[in-house]
């Protein structure tokens, strides 16, 4: 059966946020794929509204942390299929990002979307991953002199981490000519602007544009 570009994305969508087989979810992203769509727009407009399906049912108790579990392994695969196609350029690099999930936080799928799509842009990411010290942050950005410090959160109880790291790295003075990029559902750029972060992103999209301005500046 044809379906419009649009459709195909509902679809994988749907089938995450259904909690839908691996292989049937591959189907999906394939056809997805054979109808010219880049992997960047089925992970914005496939993979991401999928996962806000499950978050929701989560929020809502209709799924509980077993589904939320199987929802990120889900996507970690689809991410990891996705992957080669982002890649089939040769690209110039453009810069070092060092990126985690703060101290507290174990949550790593909005993380992991956003490493995705930077690399396929040409960056070079550090993944430090999750659970992070704020000194293994400063010990990583000594080694690697990145452009850009990427700081996840989802839950709203680590956003008192993140201005813990801000400050740390002021600390450490290590602060100067680096720009900090927030990320994650416990953040907007009210607080970036509090805690005295450079931007906070709404999706991996917008953070990666962000990402390039900064380097050509």
């Amino acid at each position: 059966m044809c379906h419009p570009l649009a459709d195909v994305l509902e679809d994988v969508a749907a089938a995450i946020g259904r909690l839908d087989s691996l292989d049937h979810a591959k189907t999906l992203v394939t056809a997805a794929l054979s109808k010219g769509l880049s992997a960047t727009e089925i992970v914005e407009r496939g993979v991401r509204p999928g996962l806000e399906m499950v978050g929701k049912k989560y929020e809502a108790d209709e799924y509980f942390l077993s589904e939320l579990l199987y929802a990120g392994s889900l996507v970690s695969d689809l991410l990891a299929m996705l992957k080669p196609s982002m890649r089939d350029q040769l690209l110039e690099r453009k810069g070092t990002i060092v990126l985690g999930t703060v101290r507290g936080d174990i949550h790593d799928i909005g993380k992991n979307i956003f490493k995705m799509l930077a690399e396929s842009a040409g960056f070079e990411v550090h993944d430090l991953g999750v659970d992070v010290e704020s000194s293994a942050f400063i010990s990583e950005i000594k080694r690697s002199s990145p452009k850009v410090l990427g700081l996840s959160a989802l839950l709203t109880t680590t956003r008192a981490e993140m201005k813990n790291t801000v400050d740390a790295l002021q600390a450490a003075e290590v602060r100067d000519g680096l720009k900090i990029l927030l990320g994650g559902n416990a953040v907007n750029r009210e607080f970036a602007n509090e805690i005295g972060a450079d931007a906070a992103a709404l999706d991996a999209v917008e953070g990666l544009e962000n990402c390039k301005m900064w380097v050509k500046k």
